[in-house]
């Protein structure tokens, strides 16, 4: 089992882990409340900053019930966080639209992520026809 280091930036933020039994992505929580207006954009922060292993990038989605729950959608849709980001002060944080008013409150799960290695090199190589049916 491979493990990583993570610096939590507030001692009230719940620990990473698994959501036992249901999924291998891991949740990510709102690190502080957070208001929003229909319209507004906001760079939610979500308390961890992560040294991902070598030739590892993490993505970051949204949870199935964040729009359902908070009617805020990610900007970029998967945010992908690779190994370069890794100092003590980069904080991940979720880049979200408000599609209407609400709150957020601390410690509310609003994001996921798992950990990918990186793609392998390729090359591409033309032609005519790919030989599939």
């Amino acid at each position: 089992m491979e493990t990583i280091k993570v610096k939590y930036f507030s001692d009230d933020m719940e620990e990473l882990c698994y959501v036992a039994g249901k999924s291998d992505w891991i949740d990510l929580s709102a690190a502080e409340e957070v208001t929003l207006h229909a319209g507004d954009f906001q760079l939610i922060p979500l308390g961890v900053a992560i040294a991902l292993p070598e030739g590892y990038e993490a993505h970051l989605a949204p949870r199935s019930s964040t729009f359902k729950n908070f009617g805020i959608i990610q900007t970029n849709h998967c945010g992908i966080v690779d190994e370069s980001y890794c100092g003590d002060e980069d904080e991940w944080k979720m880049p979200v639209y408000a599609t209407r008013d609400c709150r957020i409150e601390a410690n509310d799960r609003i994001a996921q992520f798992r950990i990918i290695e990186h793609q392998p090199a390729i090359e591409f190589e033309e032609c005519e026809h790919l030989g599939n049916p």
